[in-house]
């Protein structure tokens, strides 16, 4: 079983930068693509960027420019650079993580970390 923790998230004005962590542990075999999500109110929970083991990215196109994903694998901990954010960047994020050293590749959530932007 892995457990993902979030750290980092809390308010800020639009404009303003947040930088997300998300730290992996517990009984890892091979986690292969971390990312993160958000849920505003409301809304259904959305991708907003993961990244391979092998450094590849991928990212909404609401973020894109002003989001930066990366991971250090050697601690199991994904990161996520917020900047120039705005008020509909409120949300919950979530901590995503596959470990595929399973014959079934395993998917885990983090508790989620609250972001609020203010205008």
């Amino acid at each position: 079983q892995v457990q993902l923790v979030e750290s980092g998230g809390g308010l800020v004005q639009a404009g303003g930068s947040l930088r997300l962590s998300c730290a992996a542990s517990g009984i890892i075999k091979s986690i292969s693509t971390m990312g993160w999500y958000r849920q505003a109110p409301g809304k259904q929970r959305e991708l907003v960027a993961f990244i391979t083991s092998g450094g590849s990215t991928n990212y909404a196109d609401s973020v894109k420019g002003r989001f930066t994903i990366s991971r250090d694998n050697a601690k199991n901990t994904v990161y996520l650079q917020m900047n120039n954010l705005k008020p509909e960047d409120t949300a919950v994020y979530y901590c995503n993580a596959v470990d595929s050293g399973y014959y079934y590749p395993r998917t885990y959530w983090g508790q989620g970390t609250q972001v609020t932007v203010s205008s």
